[in-house]
């Protein structure tokens, strides 16, 4: 059951624009495949399911390997450094830039992030967990570097 149910959220993913999981899950609900939000959100993170901005600018979700995510430009252009401590994702900006960065990464609405925190330079991200920190961090290093 859970195989089928991963394969159809791949292939939904890939045949629609879903920007939210309540879209998803009644999409998944349409083909005959009940879920619940948690059920769902496990599978969103298993399958490293991300949201990336959409050629109309609306954030959908894609299937992502590795550093794949494709995070806003603003990003690259303001970020200096991302570190985490368990599950608290410190995130460095250039002077000024963190309220926008931080106001992105709310946009985002990524499913580990639980919630974010901005001053001038420096963000707080508290993740769900210690594993989810160390991937965005990881994900976050690839992408700036690039």
């Amino acid at each position: 059951m859970k195989k089928q149910r991963q394969s159809k959220i791949i292939e939904i993913i890939e045949s629609h624009e879903v920007s939210t999981q309540e879209a998803l899950k009644q999409y998944l609900e349409d083909s005959g495949i009940n879920v619940t939000q948690a059920t769902l959100s496990r599978d969103i993170n298993e399958l490293r399911i991300r949201k990336q901005m959409s050629d109309s600018g609306a954030y959908i979700y894609v299937r992502t390997k590795g550093a794949d995510i494709e995070y806003p430009p603003i990003f690259r252009d303001s970020v200096v450094d991302v570190v985490y401590a368990c599950n608290t994702v410190v995130i460095k900006c250039h002077i000024g830039m963190a309220q926008a960065v931080c106001a992105m990464l709310d946009k985002m609405d990524l499913d580990e992030v639980l919630g974010t925190i901005a001053g001038d330079d420096t963000i707080f991200a508290l993740m769900k967990t210690e594993s989810d920190a160390s991937e965005f961090t990881r994900e976050m290093k690839a992408f700036i570097k690039k």
